[in-house]
């Protein structure tokens, strides 16, 4: 019974009243749970364009629905206040609904709404030369939901990175690699090692840049012949120093749970892009303005910007409108999202211009979604000074907390490793995915690892205990083949909300919000811990017992999904 499908059969009573106008009402949840499973406000709205008593028009409306619902599905339909229909279902209905959750199990929530649509989505985008920041973490773990819950609705979906390994970060690297040769490290030594002297060529580069006029000089030209690849030396340096990343990248992506489909580097993209805005200059899309080439975004309220400096080098404008061309020419896809950070939202907004003059076909079918900032209480973090707060430190720290947790915990060494590696991940990723993604984020440690609620840690321990229950259920020898309500059973608000995960899931890909699946999840969890507050669930001498356990089953089956979604994995036992 969903919002589309109950938005039809009001219409259709409707146009059997003989109102065929079409109108702009809502059908939703109630917050109230004694409102009903669903509301709508359609007499009030449509008895101001008819000229009818908002309460008169609704009873009419109820009326109708009562006679083209299925009466199984429907307890009530009732009007409050001044014309708001109220929809109760019927025990059956969801006696029905915990049914078919478990047996659906593993696909329950899966639809075919975008069946065969190709989507590509392009997510973290880290730079080689300089460390993976928790703000990479942040995109990866935002854009690895949003694929998971495309795929839930039923599209084919590759996941993209693209990697800066070229521009001005690189020459300064680089240029820091040459004058601290005499620290290169060796073939031997570890991939640690490495890019700890690659972070500190950078920020080397990055002070001498800014604060001598000669070692700026140097680097500008070093940007030039790194552009050109003109010179072997320097070429060496690049190659060395960009593998070291990006093995370095891979063991992270790892970690956090992600494995790309398309690779894409700067480098590949810049030739393209140059070509791409030179062609178009004929065409007046682009302008030459001192040696440059520019977009004059005004006529759109907006600014210029510089596609091709005036060293002839393309600007990140350029290599966009490049990129967005090489991946429709390697996929062909039906829509592209681009995951950054709102810092470049100004940025993107002249790009997406540029691209829907260039290639409109293209810029139909791309989606800009930005995300915030993630923060640690202790303050802001500058890569040009080498004050970075990497992924892998955060996730260490957190570790350390959950394992201080764990000290009690009668685990072998293997087991607490990998329960409390699972257990950080998920404290990390719910922090992230809770929020709003355009909102900066404080990381709380002692919030996000709580056992009480509204934390990753809180939806684990609520899963493994259902799980227990249904474990203690079999031993007892509780029928579970039949799921059925006991006589006399009154729906309880658990069961209210389980149905409702197969509309999280659409509404949370249509909005590209994951909050959205964060909070119901977490609304679930609350409602069953109440639930199993409130009564012994397992118990061979209670006739009520068998359908309690049914919905323990169902929501396993919504939490197991719903987490699986946003790539939170599951340990066996916490």
């Amino acid at each position: 019974m969903t919002e589309a499908i109950l938005k039809k059969n009001i219409t259709g009573v409707l146009k059997g009243l003989g109102y065929t106008d079409e109108f702009d009402f809502t059908v939703e949840h109630p917050n109230d749970a004694s409102h009903g499973d669903w509301s709508t406000n359609i007499a009030l709205i449509a008895a101001k364009k008819v000229g009818k008593n908002p309460r008169e028009l609704a009873e009419q409306i109820a009326s109708g629905l009562s006679a083209s619902l299925n009466s199984k599905d429907i307890k009530e339909i009732s009007i409050a206040g001044p014309g708001f229909i109220n929809i109760h279902f019927s025990n059956s209905y969801f006696e029905g609904s915990v049914r078919d959750i478990i047996n659906q199990g593993e696909f329950y929530g899966r639809n075919g709404d975008l069946e065969s649509q190709k989507t590509i989505i392009e997510f973290t985008d880290p730079n080689p030369f300089k460390k993976f920041h928790i703000g990479h973490m942040m995109s990866m773990i935002i854009g690895e939901t949003l694929c998971n819950v495309a795929e839930w609705n039923g599209a084919e979906v590759k996941r993209a990175v693209y990697q800066g390994d070229v521009g001005m970060h690189v020459a300064k690297a680089v240029w820091g690699m040459v004058q601290n040769r005499a620290a290169f490290p060796h073939d031997e030594d570890s991939i640690d090692v490495k890019v700890r002297f690659l972070s500190n060529s950078y920020a080397f580069g990055s002070r001498e840049f800014d604060g001598d006029a000669r070692a700026k000089e140097e680097i500008v030209a070093t940007n030039k012949i790194l552009y050109e690849q003109s010179n072997h030396e320097l070429n060496i340096y690049f190659e060395k120093g960009r593998g070291w990343s990006l093995e370095d990248f891979e063991t992270i992506y790892k970690r956090i749970g992600t494995t790309y489909d398309f690779y894409f580097l700067e480098s590949e993209v810049a030739q393209y892009g140059k070509d791409l805005v030179l062609s178009r200059v004929a065409d007046e899309i682009f302008e030459n303005s001192d040696g440059a080439v520019v977009y004059k975004a005004e006529k759109h309220g907006l600014h210029t910007r510089v596609f091709i400096n005036s060293k002839g080098i393309p600007t990140y404008e350029a290599k966009e409108l490049g990129l967005a061309q090489i991946k429709n020419e390697r996929y062909q896809y039906d829509r592209s999202i681009v995951l950054t950070g709102n810092e470049q939202d100004g940025y993107f907004k002249v790009v997406m211009k540029a691209l829907e003059e260039v290639s409109p076909e293209l810029a139909e079918k791309t989606t800009h979604l930005s995300h915030g900032m993630l923060r640690l209480p202790s303050g802001k973090m500058s890569s040009r000074t080498g004050d970075v707060i990497t992924a892998s430190s955060m996730i260490d720290e957190v570790r350390e907390s959950v394992a201080k947790k764990m000290e009690d915990r009668d685990f072998s060494e293997e087991e607490k490793d990998k329960i409390v590696e699972l257990v950080a991940m998920a404290a990390i990723k719910y922090s992230v995915l809770k929020q709003t993604p355009s909102k900066d984020i404080i990381f709380d440690f002692e919030k996000s690892l709580s056992f009480e609620g509204d934390s990753g840690p809180y939806l684990l321990y609520t899963l493994l205990r259902a799980k227990s229950l249904i474990t203690k259920a079999e031993e007892a020898k509780i029928p579970l083949s039949e799921v059925k309500q006991p006589e006399g059973w009154e729906a309880q608000e658990i069961e209210q909300k389980l149905y409702r995960f197969k509309e999280l899931v659409s509404y949370t890909y249509s909005e590209l919000a994951p909050q959205h699946m964060v909070t119901y999840l977490t609304e679930i969890a609350s409602l069953f811990n109440s639930f199993y507050g409130s009564g012994k669930i397992v118990d061979p001498n209670d006739p009520t017992s068998s359908y309690k356990v049914g919905i323990t089953e169902a929501v396993s089956v919504v939490l197991t999904n719903g987490l699986g979604i946003l790539g939170i994995k599951v340990p066996n036992k916490m």
